[in-house]
């Protein structure tokens, strides 16, 4: 039961971490420097995706754990893109913010899939190895 409940509470943080993030990231879109849009966001989504998945895959020890970072990720970026009735729209297409937008959803998709696939194809943490490890069968 203390492993379960273990497991619940990394799930819980990695939605927590995850959702923050991805908060934090759509906020920063629109940043710019001398009228030039700085995309550290795009960054931040790349790096945080494939390290938020990565560390929940190695801190729970559960494949469910870490693919959340991606899904809670994805599920704020898309709510964002959705105009709310008071006409407030967080990522929005345009000339110059549009591109920066456009990567950062691209990048970060893809570096969110790429994580969540390593994650699910690697072995189960603390799983025992089977085999004679020569790497040929016999």
């Amino acid at each position: 039961m203390t492993a379960r409940l273990a497991v619940a509470g990394w799930g819980i943080a990695a939605v927590a971490v995850a959702a923050w993030l991805a908060v934090v990231e759509v906020l920063w879109l629109p940043l710019r420097v001398a009228g030039v849009p700085v995309p550290v966001s795009v960054v931040a989504a790349v790096v945080g995706n494939v390290l938020l998945v990565a560390a929940a895959l190695r801190l729970s020890g559960s494949r469910a754990v870490a693919v959340l970072p991606a899904v809670t990720w994805l599920v704020v970026v898309l709510a964002a893109m959705v105009r709310r009735p008071e006409g407030d729209l967080l990522v929005v297409a345009g000339a110059g913010v549009g591109i920066v937008n456009t990567v950062f959803l691209l990048l970060g998709v893809l570096a969110a899939a790429v994580s969540v696939g390593q994650a699910l194809g690697s072995p189960q943490p603390g799983a025992a190895r089977s085999g004679s490890g020569s790497g040929g069968a016999r």
